[in-house]
C-alpha cells in the first residue's frame, strides 16, 4: 500500500458518498454482502508499534483472544523506559508527573473499559481491561483508578525516568525567560546533555493504537498514551475516549488514532469511521475523510500555519472486518505498522498536505 497524496476534490467526492451512503435504510444495509474475515490474522498498529503488531499476531496464532494479544502487545511499548510516548518514561505534566490514558474495546463481547489520568502504574491498558471485565463502569479516572488498579495488585512505579526528568527540566528552563528556571552551567556540572537551541521546547504527542482481527472474524483494540507532553495536570486527551481515540464494531471495523487529541475528540474520529465502514467506504476513503473533517474543524488562528494549515499532526488507523486496513495522517511522512500475510512490516499512511522540504 503506497503512500496517498489526496486532494480536496477527492475528500469531497468522498464525502458525497459517505452523505449518500448515510441515508441508506437499515434494511438496506442489512442486505448487503456480510464482511468475511481474511485467511489469516491482521493487526495494525502506529508506527511505534511493530514490536505489537508481531506480539499480538504471534498470540492470535497461537490461541488467543484478540482484546489479550493486543494489550499484550502493546504493554512492551509501555514497559519501555526508551520509549517516551506512552507508560513507563512517558512525557509527564507541566508538573513532571506522569499521567496515563488508556481504553480497550472487545468486539464479540462489545465491552470497553478506560482509564485517564492514572499515575504510577506503568499498564494502563491493562487496568483498562480489568475496568471493561470487573466493573459495571467504562471509565474511571484518577485517584479512582490508582486505587482500582492497586486493588488488583499492580504495583506503583516512578514513572519518570531519568531521561523523561531530563526533558521537562529542560522544557521548564526554555519555555519562559520571566520566571526563576535558569538553565544548567556550560558545561552542565552532572555532565548531561542539553540542546543548544534557543526556542522553548515544543510540545510533542505520543500513543499507541493497535486494532486486531483473527481469522474467526473477533475483533479487538487498545489505544494507550501518555499524553501531551507538559499538558495541564487532569488533561485528558482522546485516547481513553471511546468512539473517539478508539471504536469496534465486530460486524464492521475498528479504528484508533494518534496525535492531537483535542482535534479528534471534536469529531468522534475513530466512531466516525467505523460508521462509515459500516455505509460500504473503504478503510482507506474513511482515514482519509476523517482527516479532512479534522482540517474542515481546526479554526483556532494558534493551530494554525501561515498557509491556514493545521500546525499539528494527526493519525487515523483503520481495519475493516474483511482484512482490508488503512492509515492516514494530516502531513505526509506517516507510517504505521501492520502484520498480515506472515509478514510484519511499516507502511505508509495517506496524507492531505505534502510536509514543506527542511533547507
Amino acid at each position: 500500500m503506497a503512500a496517498i497524496d489526496f486532494s480536496r476534490r477527492d475528500f469531497l467526492q468522498s464525502a458525497a458518498a459517505v452523505v449518500a451512503l448515510g441515508a441508506t435504510t437499515t434494511k438496506g444495509q442489512e442486505q448487503q454482502t456480510p464482511r468475511k474475515p481474511p485467511s489469516g490474522s491482521v493487526v495494525i498498529s502506529s508506527a511505534n508499534g511493530l514490536r505489537a503488531t508481531e506480539k499480538a499476531a504471534t498470540m492470535i496464532a497461537a490461541g488467543a483472544d484478540t482484546l489479550d494479544a493486543v494489550v499484550a502487545g502493546v504493554n512492551i511499548v509501555e514497559e519501555d523506559p526508551e520509549d517516551n510516548s506512552v507508560g513507563y518514561g512517558g512525557l509527564p505534566n507541566e508538573d513532571g508527573i506522569v499521567e496515563l490514558d488508556a481504553s480497550v474495546m472487545h468486539g464479540p463481547t462489545r465491552g470497553c473499559g478506560a482509564v485517564a489520568a492514572l499515575r504510577n502504574i506503568k499498564t494502563p491498558s491493562s487496568v483498562a481491561r480489568l475496568v471493561m471485565q470487573r466493573t459495571d463502569h467504562i471509565m474511571l479516572v484518577g485517584e479512582g483508578a490508582l486505587k482500582f488498579a492497586k486493588a488488583h495488585g499492580f504495583k506503583e512505579y516512578d514513572l519518570l525516568t531519568e531521561k523523561s526528568r531530563e526533558a521537562w527540566l529542560e522544557w521548564k528552563e526554555k519555555h519562559s525567560d520571566k520566571d526563576n528556571w535558569l538553565p544548567p552551567p556550560d558545561p552542565p556540572a552532572s555532565g548531561e546533555k542539553r540542546s543548544d537551541a534557543s526556542r522553548p521546547i515544543a510540545f510533542t504527542y505520543g500513543t499507541i493504537n493497535c486494532l486486531a482481527l483473527n481469522e474467526k472474524g473477533e475483533m479487538s483494540g487498545v489505544t494507550t498514551t501518555s499524553g501531551l507532553s507538559w499538558k495541564l495536570s487532569g488533561r485528558v486527551g482522546d485516547s481513553p475516549i471511546v468512539g473517539a481515540g478508539l471504536y469496534v464494531d465486530n460486524d464492521v471495523g475498528a479504528a484508533g488514532s494518534t496525535g492531537r487529541g483535542e482535534a479528534n475528540i471534536k469529531i468522534c474520529g475513530a466512531h466516525t469511521i467505523v460508521e462509515m465502514m459500516r455505509g460500504g467506504v473503504t478503510p482507506t476513503e474513511a482515514v482519509k475523510a476523517a482527516i479532512e473533517r479534522v482540517v474542515k474543524f481546526t479554526v483556532e488562528k494558534r493551530l494554525l500555519d501561515s498557509e491556514g494549515k493545521p500546525n499539528f499532526d494527526l493519525k487515523f488507523y483503520a481495519l475493516s472486518k474483511d482484512g482490508r486496513f488503512a492509515g492516514a495522517s494530516i502531513w505526509s511522512g506517516g507510517k504505521f505498522a501492520v502484520f498480515s500475510g506472515g509478514q510484519n512490516r511499516l507502511e505508509d499512511c495517506a496524507f492531505l498536505f505534502q510536509r514543506p522540504q527542511k533547507s
